[in-house]
């Protein structure tokens, strides 16, 4: 089939309104996101989610208190919010893991984190496939999954490898390491190579993904933020003075460390890759890949049941 050219228009119309038409329909809806956050205690999980949405939307609890018990199965834990941003409203829900990791033994800790993710999938199923659904169903399926790593140094954990990997097949996994500052320049940049040679060797597959709607700028773009994973980070939500000028840092004995310089660690790339260049692909993937990939899999299984009972009957 020949591709068409355009029609050239003798005077205005006014139909290449409709994408300020569109803008004031989802400006007005709000948009949604659905994020999990999945690491051991005390590496500072909710300090960053804090950070990166400039706001105390999580209470930090990096220790247990002295009489509360050690957690034996990992729980998850959801907080819902509205933030707004001059004219835009971002309905945020955070769903915390608290307990995954923390035990010797720690087979199946990760169970309740896979039966959560799948189990939104399922509800947004039921929704959409009964006979009277709504006209905009409520999306819990979750968009991103913040996976922290311990800054070891050396390599990473049989868990993590474990985790991501099954993690990566029902989410979009975006691997941070954790308290960053707590390793050199050095030590950081070959902790990171170290977790990517296991990442490829494991072949576990980060987000994000290419696909043939991509231009050259977009799939340039992914390359670099995939060759930059993980992410070392810093959370703060104190402000510190650096040359008379107030930000959000850490003050340590042998200096700042500033979450927001680019020399000092990896935050400001990973808040322009959630919220500025990807959240929109973040809530595409989750509904066209991962969210399909479980619909085409429980409809072939519903349809493979009815056809088996209907075998069953004729018998």
């Amino acid at each position: 089939m020949a591709v068409q050219e355009p029609t050239r228009l003798q005077s205005y119309v006014g139909f290449d309104t409709i994408t300020r038409q569109i803008e004031q329909k989802l400006l007005k809806r709000g948009f949604q996101f659905n994020v999990i956050l999945v690491g051991q205690t005390g590496l500072g999980k909710s300090t960053l989610l804090n950070t990166l949405f400039a706001s105390h939307l999580l209470d930090s609890k990096a220790r247990l208190e002295v009489d509360e018990p050690i957690r034996q199965t990992t729980e998850i834990q959801s907080v819902s919010h509205i933030v707004q941003e001059n004219n835009v409203t971002l309905r945020l829900n955070i769903v915390d893991t608290p307990g995954f990791g923390d035990l010797v033994n720690n087979e199946g800790c990760w169970d309740s984190i896979i039966k959560y993710i799948k189990d939104q999938h399922s509800s947004y199923l039921r929704k959409e496939l009964t006979a009277m659904r709504d006209r905009h169903i409520q999306d819990t399926r979750i968009h991103a999954c913040l996976y922290f790593i311990a800054p070891t140094g050396h390599a990473l954990k049989p868990i993590d490898t474990i985790v991501m990997k099954r993690l990566s097949e029902i989410v979009n996994v975006i691997p941070v390491i954790a308290k960053s500052d707590s390793l050199t320049l050095e030590e950081r940049e070959v902790f990171k190579q170290r977790i990517r040679a296991e990442l490829a060797h494991h072949k576990i597959r980060l987000y994000p993904f290419d696909s043939e709607d991509l231009d050259e700028s977009e799939v340039q773009l992914n390359e670099y933020i995939r060759n930059m994973a993980p992410f070392a980070v810093v959370g703060s939500e104190r402000s510190v003075i650096i040359n008379g000028k107030t930000v959000r840092g850490r003050k340590n004995r042998w200096g700042i460390v500033n979450v927001e310089d680019e020399a000092h660690c990896e935050f400001n790339y990973l808040r322009n890759f959630l919220t500025r260049t990807h959240l929109q692909d973040l809530i595409e993937t989750t509904a066209q890949i991962h969210y399909e990939a479980f619909r085409s899999k429980q409809l072939l299984a519903l349809k493979e049941s009815s056809a088996n009972k209907q075998q069953a009957q004729n018998a």
